[in-house]
């Protein structure tokens, strides 16, 4: 089977690059996993903030029924400290602005995170690595990206169709050597440290691959105007009983809210946060969103936004009190909340988060800088693109191991190989047809298992997990 010959040949050298562009020239499956593949479609898929004429999505009465089991009394009394905490904070945001936002060099990655600087991410919730990725190399990845897009003519896709600013790749050589490259592999142990889980359910030594897409957004554009929004299931984080239960002290009412640990993995590592099988929607636990530059963009120029108070965001995304002057019980809308769709966030529906203040655009990045952000963070990108050059990211997460993820990565790296689209992503037949797409040749030697191409060391704490994980990938 195609899934599996590539490995016999893992540890033959160069034969498996002879064996690879012959095998993959020949792909045009559809689909090579169990794991349904989602329709296709594009980033504007899970987003109606670029839909603005989709009419709002109705939840059916059961849900009434759900917000019925969420309430307790001591919510009020929770919802009113929140917004008094609130009060403080929006306003040191509206202040501060970009000065938020934690900036370390790749030199504090190799020596070890200060005590500070791991205080400083877990309250913003983001932070930017500088330098990690030399300048040239990470400006070769975006023209070579280029180059890829012209060998392919009339087959690439992407938002918006007519002026493609976030492009359908996901097996482009640039973007494997960027996520199997040292420093960021580095990066993403240094930032998965900073989470914690006594469960022994997740190795957050060991970060593995999501495969995502990039974005090339030229000066002027304006289409790509991705509201203030969540990532990781939308309705999903109440509907979901384990999903709900990484909010549970929130939940308990009173001033449980002061005790949430959004760093706590324990209770996310089973969590359902693709209940609608939607295009775009992230199904594993990913601790970490992020992107790497390749290009230098800045305030105003189309890059990513973000809400740099990480402890409050968890206590406002669905509850209501004084803001409406209501409590409603017997509605069944989840403020922002979709079936199928992302978690998004307005003045209407949010007007006690001032959007318009405490939404912080990145600082200046270069070439080669990472930026990462927690995945219950509020982020949106700039409406407008105001700058003369392009703003140009891949998008590389950091993801750690654990088994549920390990069966994610053995459907990803079957997909990756017949040239398919990520399985989280919108489906069909991708770049299986495309000229030059990445090979096993193009991996990092040191990132082959973060991609599922070697086996993990069974060492350490999570010993057991990393031998059933190496079981799942027939490895």
């Amino acid at each position: 089977m195609l899934t599996m010959t590539p490995l016999r040949f893992a540890q033959r050298g160069q034969k498996i690059g002879l064996y690879l562009r012959r095998t993959m020239a020949t792909v045009s499956a559809p689909e090579i996993t169990s794991r349904r593949q989602k329709g296709e479609g594009d980033i504007s898929a899970v987003f109606s903030s670029l839909r603005p004429s989709d009419p709002a999505n109705a939840f059916p009465p059961r849900f009434a029924e759900l917000k019925r089991t969420m309430w307790n009394d001591g919510l009020a009394q929770s919802w009113k400290e929140v917004l008094q905490a609130l009060e403080v904070e929006t306003a040191r945001i509206a202040e501060r602005g970009e000065a938020m936002i934690p900036k370390i060099p790749i030199e504090s990655i190799h020596k070890g995170l200060s005590a500070e600087e791991i205080s400083g991410i877990q309250a913003a919730g983001c932070v930017i690595v500088k330098g990690a990725i030399p300048k040239e190399e990470a400006l070769s990845w975006k023209h070579d990206i280029q180059k890829y897009v012209a060998a392919n003519p009339g087959k690439v896709k992407g938002f918006p169709a007519d002026n493609i600013q976030v492009f359908e790749l996901y097996n482009t050589t640039s973007q494997m050597r960027a996520r199997t490259h040292p420093e960021v592999l580095a990066t993403q142990r240094a930032l998965l440290s900073i989470w914690h889980d006594r469960s022994g359910e997740t190795s957050l030594g060991t970060p593995i691959s999501y495969f995502d897409r990039l974005r090339i957004r030229g000066p002027g554009d304006a289409k790509f105007a991705l509201g203030p929004h969540v990532d990781a299931g939308s309705i999903e984080r109440w509907e979901d009983p384990v999903y709900r239960s990484c909010f549970s002290k929130i939940l308990e009412g009173g001033s449980g809210w002061k005790k949430h640990d959004p760093y706590d993995a324990a209770p996310r590592v089973h969590a359902t946060q693709d209940l609608y099988n939607a295009p775009n929607q992230c199904s594993i636990f990913r601790p970490w969103q992020g992107w790497t530059a390749m290009s230098s963009t800045g305030p105003g120029e189309g890059t990513l936004r973000v809400l740099p108070m990480l402890s409050l965001r968890n206590c406002s995304a669905s509850l209501k009190w004084e803001d409406w002057n209501e409590l409603d019980l017997d509605g069944t809308a989840f403020a922002g909340c979709g079936m199928g769709t992302g978690l998004e966030l307005n003045d209407l529906t949010h007007p006690h988060l001032r959007l318009d203040q405490t939404m912080v655009s990145m600082p200046q990045v270069e070439p080669g800088d990472q930026v990462y952000w927690h995945c219950d963070m509020i982020h949106a990108v700039e409406g407008y693109h105001g700058g003369k050059g392009d703003s140009s990211v891949m998008y590389i997460p950091a993801v750690p191991l654990t088994l549920d993820n390990a069966q994610y990565l053995r459907d990803q790296r079957s997909n990756f190989l017949a040239g398919l689209p990520a399985p989280d992503f919108p489906g069909g037949l991708g770049e299986s047809n495309f000229v030059g797409r990445a090979t096993l040749e193009d991996i990092y030697p040191n990132g082959r298992g973060a991609v599922g191409f070697e086996q993990f060391e069974t060492a350490g704490d999570s010993i057991k997990l990393l031998v059933e994980a190496n079981r799942i990938l027939a490895l």
